[in-house]
């Protein structure tokens, strides 16, 4: 039964007329308003699931909190206001399912993407986006490959392994005066990128390199590495890997004596996790790693930030979650330069990026690097991680 002449009737039985009308031009306004609002999704890629689900969560998180900022901040491009939204995807950092992720995003139509989080996924992943037109901002990868490749949108928010890998050897020679280093990498594109460039600096810089050793990211036991290594007597360990393989590491270094030796580490293993994975060993207090940008603590917002993302997100701060931010805020910003949500149109407006964000005045060369960019090095101390410079 149709019962929409009953109810226009009972409502002008209730209601006057001027309440009518009233009602009328209130919905007219709220159907024109939601007609003006234009959805814009920002896709995430990261390992949200295996071990090194605690990065993906983390940059997740940084991603996540700009959009919840951006809404609120009531965004208006082409005279419409933006809704904003998170496409998140999970790669569980392997480069088939990173690329599988990469095509999902490009089939939904995404205005843009934050990710990867390892190099082996970025890599491939970009190619995909190139193909699709869509822009694509790292806060994470770090191999020098991922900008030599020619795609026009891809772009980097931090240091590359070059000045990584390069700064640990320039740190371990001129300031802590060692003389013999071993190498230890997971064949990853990130863990041997790093690696490579630390043993080449290291080589040029004076100092002996006494073994070069392999693992894979998914390993747990280095006993056999360790005790060949040591036999070597080196003054120092470089390990290009992430957190889940560095935290056993340190554990059996010191099971098997190893005590005194520095283990040096990129920003796969710069991370407060390490500290748990590490289980307290007492050869913590050893690691040198680096992350290529400045120490929150050390920039004008960067406390106010952090306080934000623990009130948010407690306890889960790892590395890169001030990196998807900015990379979030950087995607909008060239949306609004361009007066456009359109890839196609914005795209070209990142290169001419001049955003201040939380962790640097972002601004690109154009092969998509990010120009003079900051490195921190840090050691662990007291149960905290702790800046050098």
């Amino acid at each position: 039964m149709n019962q929409t002449p009953l109810l226009h009737r009972a409502l002008h039985r209730v209601l006057p007329l001027s309440a009518l009308i009233s009602a009328g031009l209130s919905m007219g306004l709220v159907s024109a308003g939601a007609q003006a609002q234009t959805v814009v999704r920002i896709g995430h890629v990261g390992p949200v699931s295996g071990p090194q689900a605690h990065y993906g969560r983390d940059n997740e998180n940084g991603a996540r909190m700009a959009i919840e900022e951006l809404n609120a901040q009531g965004v208006t491009v082409g005279g419409k206001k933006l809704k904003f939204e998170l496409i998140a995807e999970d790669d569980a950092a392997d480069p088939k399912q990173g690329t599988a992720a990469a095509q999902k995003l490009c089939d939904a139509k995404v205005n843009g993407v934050v990710g990867h989080l390892n190099s082996g996924t970025t890599i491939p992943a970009a190619k995909v986006y190139s193909q699709c037109g869509l822009p694509m901002i790292s806060p994470s990868a770090t191999n020098p490959e991922l900008t030599t490749l020619g795609y026009k949108q891809v772009f980097r928010l931090l240091a590359n392994d070059n000045a990584l890998g390069a700064g640990l050897a320039r740190y371990a020679a001129d300031t802590l005066k060692l003389k013999k280093v071993a190498i230890i990498d997971d064949r990853t594109a990130y863990g041997k990128g790093v690696a490579d460039v630390f043993a080449r600096t290291a080589k040029e810089l004076g100092l002996e390199v006494v073994s070069q050793q392999y693992t894979n990211d998914k390993a747990v036991d280095f006993s056999a590495i360790l005790t060949a290594i040591k036999s070597k007597k080196p003054d120092g360990i470089f390990f290009g890997g992430m957190d889940p393989q560095a935290g056993p590491m340190l554990r059996q270094m010191q099971q098997l004596g190893l005590t005194k030796v520095y283990l040096f580490g990129g920003d796969g293993i710069c991370t407060d996790k390490l500290m748990d994975l590490s289980s307290g060993a007492r050869t913590l207090g050893n690691v040198v790693c680096a992350v290529g940008g400045a120490s929150l603590d050390k920039l004008p917002s960067g406390k106010d930030w952090r306080a934000r993302y623990e009130t948010r997100f407690p306890k889960q701060f790892q590395v890169y979650s001030p990196y998807t931010y900015d990379a979030t805020m950087v995607l909008v910003d060239a949306m609004k330069r361009a007066n456009s949500t359109d890839p196609k149109v914005y795209g070209p407006k990142l290169v001419e990026a001049a955003y201040q964000g939380v962790t640097a005045k972002v601004m690109f060369e154009p092969n998509g690097e990010l120009k003079n960019p900051a490195m921190t090095l840090y050691t662990y101390k007291d149960g905290k991680k702790v800046a050098i410079n």
